[in-house]
C-alpha cells in the first residue's frame, strides 16, 4: 500500500478517505479550476506561467511518471505537493521540505480598511515584493487564481496576501508577505483575515499550507485560529534528459528503473 493509500497522516479522526485537501491539486484541477487544467494521461498540472504545481494520482505507476516528464519535459523541473511517493530513481530531487496544512477553525475573518484589491496592473510590483520575500511560488500569472489584497505604505506595495488552490468547498490563502520596512506591524495577519472573510463570503472554507520549518508563520497562523488538519510535503524533482526505461520484473509487473 503506497502512503497516497494509508490514513493522512495528522489527519483529523473520522475524516472519510478521498478528502478534497489530501490531494488539493488534483481536488482544483478537477474542480472549480478545471479551466486551467493541462492533460496527459492521468497527470494534470497549471501552466508554469500561473504556477509550477502537479497533480498525480494517488496511486502513481510507471506509466502516470512517463506522462509527468512528458508534460513537464525533458530537464525541466515539476514541483508536487501534499505527496510522500519519491519519484523514479533517475530523477534528481532538488527540494524537498516537510509541510503542515492548517484549516479555518475559528478564524475571526473580517474585511480589512487599508487593503486593497490587487489586478493585472499591479503584478510587477507584487512579484517584486515576492522576490524580496520569499513567500513561495507566484509568478506573473498567478494573480488569476483568485482574489489578492495589498497593503500599500507612501504608494509602495509592503505586503499582500490572496488566493491560489480551490479544491471544492476550500480556497487556499497564499502569497502571504511583508516587506522587511514593515514587519511586526501586523500586516500578514490583517490580510490573512481580510482574504479569509471573502473566501467565507462566497461559502469555501479557508485553508493554508505553510513550511514546518517556519515556525514563526505556523504561529502566526494558529493565533489567527488556523488549526493543524495534517502534516504533509512539498516535493521539487527535475525530468532527467534521457529517463530510463521502466524493467520487467520476474511475474511480468513493471516498475521504475534502478540506477
Amino acid at each position: 500500500m503506497s502512503s497516497a493509500d494509508a490514513p493522512a497522516a495528522g489527519a483529523r479522526p473520522g475524516e472519510a478517505a478521498g478528502h478534497p485537501l489530501d490531494n488539493p491539486v488534483r481536488s482544483s484541477l478537477t474542480g472549480p479550476h478545471a479551466r486551467f487544467a493541462e492533460h496527459r494521461g492521468r497527470i494534470l498540472r497549471y501552466p508554469p506561467d500561473i504556477t509550477p504545481w502537479l497533480a498525480l494520482p494517488d496511486d502513481p505507476e510507471d506509466g502516470d511518471w512517463a506522462d509527468v516528464a512528458a508534460l513537464a519535459g525533458p530537464g525541466n523541473s515539476l514541483t508536487i505537493a501534499a505527496f510522500r511517493e519519491p519519484p523514479p530513481d533517475d530523477w534528481k530531487i532538488v527540494f524537498h521540505a516537510e509541510g503542515v496544512q492548517l484549516v479555518d477553525e475559528a478564524v475571526d475573518a473580517a474585511p480589512d480598511p487599508e487593503a486593497v484589491l490587487l489586478g493585472p496592473a499591479d503584478v510587477p510590483e507584487m512579484l517584486e515584493l515576492v522576490e524580496r520575500t520569499r513567500p513561495g511560488p507566484f509568478t506573473k500569472r498567478t494573480i488569476e487564481l483568485g482574489t489578492y489584497l495589498g497593503i500599500r505604505r507612501s504608494g509602495a506595495l509592503v505586503a499582500m496576501a490572496g488566493e491560489r488552490l480551490n479544491p471544492p468547498g476550500w480556497t487556499e490563502i497564499s502569497g502571504v508577505c511583508t516587506d522587511e520596512s514593515v514587519r511586526g506591524q501586523g500586516l500578514a495577519g490583517r490580510l490573512v483575515l481580510a482574504v479569509a472573510h471573502g473566501i467565507r463570503e462566497r461559502g469555501d472554507i479557508p485553508f493554508l499550507h505553510a513550511a514546518a520549518s517556519n515556525t514563526d508563520a505556523v504561529r502566526l497562523y494558529e493565533s489567527l485560529g488556523f488549526g493543524l488538519r495534517r502534516r504533509t510535503a512539498f516535493l521539487s524533482a527535475l525530468v532527467p534528459r534521457h529517463p530510463l526505461p521502466p524493467v520487467r520484473r520476474e511475474d511480468g509487473t513493471r516498475t521504475a528503473a534502478r540506477l
